[in-house]
């Protein structure tokens, strides 16, 4: 089934030279890499080690990083971030939150704000003004961290607290995760994203499926799954 392309023109003016990729060596994040890859004359990124119970996802992504020769560093950040079903790892990552029952346990508190910060501030030193993350509201599990008015609300608030402007790239906000997968195609990394990224909560890699590693045990592998599913049967993905 045809489909409008997802790579409309990105205008010089709307970017600098250089962006820096929030990597956490996900679906999502990937896809974004080799977008930025697509638009950005040079492309750095960064990933955080905060004691999340998927920390394989690190793994991958330094190897994802070195496949796109792009260079990657890792900041850690373990003991700053609590009170989720990532960080506390005997808790149930399908679950409730439990200081917050409308959200599921897997939500961070704080995460992007924490994650935003610590990239704009890096990518201040070595000159870099543009920040490419994977945040969606479309097919999300409900982290309010992921709405573009939070990304708009921080884009203004480090651009203020750097006296600069700081843009914040999201290619994905308004696409589905069957969409994200037609991205990746269309990007031509399809191979990239089945055999090397990671998405299970659980850190699972030991099953392999049609759409990559992991097992259908938690909230991110089951979406990861339908999306491809949805994207294979619209056609997305021949």
């Amino acid at each position: 089934m045809s489909a409008p392309n997802l790579l409309p023109t990105l205008k010089p003016a709307e970017h600098g030279e250089t962006a820096l990729v929030l990597l956490s060596g996900g679906q999502d994040s990937t896809t974004c890499l080799y977008w930025a890859l697509h638009y950005f004359p040079k492309v750095e990124a960064i990933g955080f080690h905060y004691g999340q119970k998927h920390a394989v996802e690190l793994e991958q992504a330094r190897k994802i990083a070195e496949q796109a020769g792009v260079p990657f560093t890792v900041l850690d950040l373990r003991g700053l971030l609590r009170g989720s079903a990532l960080t506390e790892h005997d808790q149930d990552v399908s679950a409730a939150h439990p200081l917050a029952p409308h959200l599921p346990a897997s939500f961070v508190p704080g995460r992007n704000a924490l994650f935003l910060t610590l990239a704009a501030s890096y990518g201040f030193t070595r000159g870099i003004h543009d920040l490419v993350g994977g945040m969606c509201q479309t097919d999300y599990s409900g982290y309010p961290d992921c709405r573009r008015a939070f990304i708009d609300a921080m884009e203004r608030a480090l651009s203020l607290a750097l006296d600069t402007t700081i843009r914040i790239h999201t290619p994905l906000m308004y696409l589905t995760k069957a969409e994200t997968w037609r991205l990746a195609r269309e990007l031509g990394i399809l191979d990239v994203i089945i055999e090397l990224t990671h998405t299970d909560y659980n850190g699972d890699r030991s099953e392999r499926h049609a759409w990559g590693y992991g097992r259908l045990d938690n909230p991110a592998s089951i979406l990861r799954a339908r999306g491809y599913e949805e994207a294979k049967a619209r056609g997305w993905l021949d």
